[in-house]
């Protein structure tokens, strides 16, 4: 939690101003931010500063595991969290890679599991990970990477947590993530519940003892319409201790993730937090 929070203050402390052409709004920004979450003690990552709704990330972590490409997909999960941009913004409605309403094209989930051969063939990058662990193997390239220059054009919005890089030292699964731009008081709320989760689910389906997961920022951001309400209001809250994720331990495999998961399979104990705090986004 004092990550968290430590990050706000320095982006407000040291953070240039940078406009962002695709919204249109200025970011107060810094470079190079790591978060590192102990999922081994259980110590889940859940912003107690603000009341937060963790369901909605697992949600999208599932539906980039399943390679979802459609917004309805992951409203079905629980999440409403690709409406906007599959659906508002205008880029995209104009892209002529665009199948319709809802279609968010080759984006995140899609490259993982089926990243696009010159030959016409096509890469699951998760399921060769899980196999490898699950047989005790580290390659050194245990790598999940949804990012692909080539199908930017195909999508609607290039990744920001762009690759996750699984290490294993003997029974103990590691997690490293990268991400090129946060929007923090929004996005990384998400985006450790997600890091954090993905290593849980991930030990389990393998077999593996969960270590800690690493979560690196490229661009940390807060926009500047996010700014008073950041400063003034979080900012000024004193964090409650982290809660635990507890996930049904009915979850054996990858199949599983893919077919019969639900978010009433994940539930979060001793969550204590303060009053929810509505961020503006920026589509």
């Amino acid at each position: 939690m004092n990550q968290y929070l430590d990050l706000c203050q320095r982006i407000l402390d040291e953070g240039e101003w940078v406009e962002n052409k695709r919204t249109g709004k200025r970011c107060l920004t810094v470079i190079d931010a790591d978060l590192t979450y102990d999922v081994s003690a259980n110590q889940f990552p859940l912003i107690t500063t603000r009341k937060s709704f963790y369901k909605a990330a697992i949600a999208e972590l599932i539906g980039y595991i399943r390679g979802y490409d459609n917004a309805a997909d992951f409203r079905a999960l629980g999440t409403p969290t690709w409406n906007a941009n599959a659906n508002e913004n205008s880029d995209w409605l104009n892209n002529p890679h665009r199948k319709g309403e809802d279609d968010m094209g080759r984006v995140y989930g899609v490259q993982g599991r089926s990243w696009q051969k010159p030959d016409g063939g096509h890469v699951d990058q998760l399921a060769k990970i899980v196999e490898n662990l699950k047989n005790g193997i580290d390659d050194r390239g245990e790598i999940l990477s949804f990012y692909n220059p080539g199908e930017f054009h195909m999508g609607c919005l290039r990744p920001c947590m762009h690759t996750h890089n699984f290490s294993l030292l003997g029974d103990t699964l590691y997690l490293t993530s990268f991400q090129r731009s946060c929007d923090v008081p929004l996005g990384l709320n998400f985006n450790q519940i997600q890091v954090f989760t993905f290593l849980a689910l991930m030990a389990q389906i393998t077999g593996k003892k969960p270590g800690k997961a690493y979560h690196k920022i490229v661009n940390a951001h807060i926009y500047e319409d996010q700014l008073e309400l950041m400063r003034d209001v979080q900012l000024k809250r004193e964090p409650f201790p982290s809660p635990e994720l507890k996930i049904n331990p009915k979850i054996k495999s990858l199949k599983d993730l893919e077919t019969w998961v639900t978010m009433d399979d994940f539930e979060v104990v001793g969550y204590q937090h303060h009053d929810p705090i509505q961020y503006p986004f920026s589509v």
